[in-house]
């Protein structure tokens, strides 16, 4: 036997301990229908067919889901002061291998250096969507943590994933912490008046980022309202004076329109770094 039919022999026999292959090895070895095995095959296509149409999806595990608990989407919005056994729970089924997955494995052989590990992260990232996607479609959003340990991934592991989707496709995945709008992260907002800095419609913002409706609008609102305060030569604290704002949110839209209009003067009302002595001398030096 040669080595690849040893590799296939090993992860193939993964993918037959489903279902179907345990309905055939039943019918013939406890009922003795023995005959053609293509004849086998399209009965037991049939009654697992029969058995999907009676015993949908949420009622039952195929091969490689495994039954996972997760936050809930329900709407709710995250709150410091709530612990998180407090939120709302949705128990949902995930398809953690694919007999896809196992395919690959066996098919996959490159000869450069790093082929491996770019495999790797691409079928990573793959897995990571699938799971984002199955978890939001049946009520449940997954948080970094959860990927982490599904994944067998470092947290910053599946971080970069994450940036590294986005980065390609534009797509924000229905990640936990970006669907309840988790604090004040800025990224949130990046993302969303990236969006909005491009001409992108709210309402497919909407679909990209996976937020509420009314979480892009407020984003919209405010980030436009320092817009234009700016434009005005208002300064950070007068911003959150005007708007109701913290300081410390009015900063992070402020960041935002200095990125976005680096024509405009933005004053974030930060300290500057002071510069040490000796770079002074050595600058004056120079000239």
């Amino acid at each position: 036997m040669t080595h690849n039919q040893q590799i296939r022999d090993r992860y193939e026999s993964i993918s037959k301990r489903d279902f179907k292959t345990s309905l055939i090895r039943l019918l013939e070895t406890e009922y003795k229908v023995l005959g053609s095995r293509r004849v086998l095959m399209m009965l037991a296509d049939d009654v697992e067919q029969l058995h999907q149409e009676y015993y949908p999806s949420q009622n039952r595990l195929g091969f490689g889901d495994v039954v996972w608990q997760t936050t809930k989407d329900d709407g709710q919005r995250q709150n410091y002061g709530k612990k998180t056994e407090d939120y709302a729970v949705q128990t949902v089924i995930l398809p953690l291998i694919r007999k896809e997955d196992i395919e690959r494995r066996i098919y996959f052989k490159k000869g450069d250096r790093n082929s491996n590990y770019r495999h790797r992260e691409a079928r990573d990232i793959e897995l990571m969507v699938r799971l984002l996607k199955s978890a939001k479609a049946q009520g449940g959003l997954l948080s970094g943590a959860e990927l982490s340990v599904l994944m067998n991934r470092t947290t910053g592991t599946i971080g970069k994933y994450l940036k590294a989707y986005f980065e390609k496709t534009g797509e924000v995945l229905p990640m936990k912490g970006y669907v309840l709008d988790q604090g004040s992260n800025p990224s949130h907002k990046g993302i969303i008046i990236s969006l909005y800095e491009q001409a992108i419609s709210p309402a497919d913002i909407v679909l990209k980022t996976g937020h509420t409706q009314n979480a892009v609008d407020r984003y919209i609102k405010t980030y436009d309202q320092a817009l234009a305060l700016v434009r005005k030569k208002h300064d950070a604290i007068s911003i959150s004076q005007i708007t109701g704002r913290t300081l410390h949110t009015v900063r992070q839209y402020l960041r935002l329109v200095k990125d976005f209009h680096p024509e405009l003067r933005v004053d974030t009302g930060e300290p500057q770094p002071v510069k040490s002595k000796a770079v002074e001398r050595k600058k004056g030096k120079k000239h």
